[in-house]
């Protein structure tokens, strides 16, 4: 049986390719503690597996696979990247470039001292810094070395075998340092620094309030009240209640917020639950609402493009949109490179952001004249974009500089990543430009990642054990010094230097690792999101730097062995 299975495989690759797609993502979805490996390392795994039968796929699958996945990943990084260049975020961003440059440091003498190859080095570097498209470009650039194939092949094995171990090390690494053994070197409890944290920024209570009940609901009331205006009763919070009707002897005015209300209007409001139930206390009596007659009302993401709005919070953006005459709308949630951040009065907000927008149709279209754009609904993936933008990203990767006697090139993974993070910019700021929606772009993201992996796992199943005999316990202890010392160096400079709030340093931290896991376990302990804020910077910025060090590192280290 196992002989047929064997024979099928080989003959068939692309079905091997799937088996470890599945096999893998399986695998990462078994939690233990607080760590899950994810379908990445799972993928990998299951690939140094079955890649020992002897199976491989067409170089032409790993490449195509990985562009499309490391232009996606620039594509949805470029607004972030952009937005994140300003001083208001430098504290924090000064983060990422002190993981570029210690991992680099500590690869560098990692390499020297156990004679680690270029494969070896760049698999530790990736590995350790937990950012798995290091391995693409790593693995271009020593194609791109005029070796014999067989040499070629070797070392790009090396990458995948050494990654392995290492990222297991570096995830376990992070994710206790960061919700452990970080908090106790700043002695202090981080989830009351969270809670102080979260109510400077306008929060009350410790958290968002969890609930199986709908957050934005209706309510329609019989007013008795007197002398209240329309802007009495809506308030001026982020997370505020809107008039949206109100009817008069048989007569619906036109809104605004200081439209006096009488007793005996008919008025409709509409918000989150708790705003609602706040701010109705005492206008009248609550009438039964037909679903039919309720003010229709969509729910739309809207990307931050302004500069109007950007780096101005959540309370003022109530303010404006009202000005505007916005009066329905609702703001249900913000996501900052793919990641909720706190919907609390002095969040600000920076260009790229996606707000989650409830209102009327009328009132979306105006908020989008004043605050960006609308994402389109059912939106397809603009193919035009997305095969061009590739192509002027192969472009890119050709030109060679000399630094000394290293030649230096972006690679077509380098050049891919920065003409995706150039589309991704032209995208936030113009709507017109091709798009592709951001469901589309994870799944870009995460086929085009796992496939690339798949690939290059299944090519180096039968050199993994030999590089495991070669370097033994030795990688595991440096695997834990690559992502221990960065950082502690993060840390320590986050602290004592910059003065970043503790819970938003120890998210950036995670950030600069790229580590989901590390944050999640962070926002755990915190009890809070506030880690987010400092999590969303480092990680725009180091999903960018960090590919960036696959060629350098080869380079370097091939200098070096």
């Amino acid at each position: 049986m196992l002989e047929w299975f064997t024979r099928l495989l080989k003959h068939e690759p692309e079905a091997a390719l799937f088996l470890c797609l599945a096999m893998g993502f399986t695998i990462g979805r078994v939690k233990l503690g607080p760590i899950k490996l994810g379908g990445i390392c799972g993928t990998l795994l299951a690939a140094l597996f079955v890649g020992q039968l002897g199976v491989e796929l067409s170089p032409v699958v790993k490449n195509f696979s990985f562009a499309l996945f490391i232009f996606a990943l620039g594509f949805t990084a470029g607004p972030q990247l952009f937005a994140n260049l300003d001083r208001s975020a430098w504290r924090v961003a000064t983060l990422s470039i002190v993981e570029f440059v210690s991992v680099v440091t500590v690869v560098l003498v990692a390499a020297r001292l156990l004679g680690l190859d270029p494969g070896s080095s760049a698999g530790l570097l990736a590995g350790g810094a937990t950012e798995s498209a290091v391995l693409g470009t790593a693995s271009d650039a020593i194609g791109r070395m005029g070796l014999g194939s067989g040499q070629e092949q070797k070392l790009q094995a090396n990458i995948v075998t050494v990654y392995s171990i290492s990222y297991l090390v570096g995830l376990i690494t992070i994710v206790v340092f960061t919700s452990q053994i970080a908090p106790r070197l700043m002695r202090i409890d981080l989830a009351e620094e969270a809670r102080k944290l979260w109510a400077s920024l306008g929060g009350s209570g410790n958290k968002e309030g969890q609930s199986v009940l709908p957050s934005i609901v209706h309510r329609r009331f019989d007013v008795t009240a007197t002398h209240k205006t329309v802007g009495d009763v809506e308030g001026t919070t982020p997370t505020r209640l809107s008039v949206v009707r109100v009817v008069r002897d048989h007569e619906r005015l036109a809104l605004h917020r200081d439209l006096e209300l009488a007793p005996g209007d008919d008025i409709l409001v509409v918000g989150h639950r708790a705003a609602v139930i706040a701010g109705t206390q005492g206008i009248g009596r609550e009438q039964a609402e037909e679903l039919s007659s309720a003010e229709p009302l969509s729910t739309r993401e809207l990307v931050v493009t302004r500069k109007e709005i950007e780096h101005r919070p959540l309370s003022e953006l109530g303010a404006v949109l009202r000005d505007r005459g916005h009066t329905s709308l609702q703001l249900g949630g913000v996501r900052r490179a793919g990641k909720s951040v706190p919907l609390l009065p002095e969040t600000q907000l920076i260009k790229g952001d996606v707000l989650k927008v409830i209102g009327t149709a009328p009132d979306l279209e105006k908020a989008a004249q004043g605050a960006g754009y609308l994402v389109p609904v059912g939106a397809s993936t603009d193919l035009v974009l997305l095969a061009g933008g590739i192509v002027v990203g192969y472009l890119l990767g050709l030109p060679h500089a000399h630094l000394g006697s290293l030649e230096l090139s972006l690679g077509t993974g380098g050049g891919a990543l920065v003409a995706g993070l150039l589309c991704g910019y032209l995208r936030s700021r113009h709507r017109r430009f091709g798009t592709v929606p951001p469901p589309a772009a994870e799944v870009l993201k995460d086929l085009g990642l796992a496939t690339f992996i798949a690939a290059v796992g299944l090519g180096a199943g039968k050199h993994a054990l030999e590089v495991v005999e070669r370097y033994g316990w030795t990688l595991p202890v440096a695997s834990f010094f690559v992502t221990l010392l960065p950082a502690l160096a993060s840390l320590l400079l986050g602290r004592y230097v910059l003065k970043i709030a503790p819970p938003v340093l120890l998210g950036a931290v995670a950030g600069q690792q790229c580590s989901t896991p590390a944050i999640n376990t962070v926002v755990g302990v915190a009890g809070n999101t506030t880690p987010m804020l400092g999590y969303t910077v480092t990680y725009a910025l180091s999903n960018v730097l960090l590919p960036l060090l696959g060629p350098l590192i080869v380079a370097l280290a091939a200098r070096g062995h």
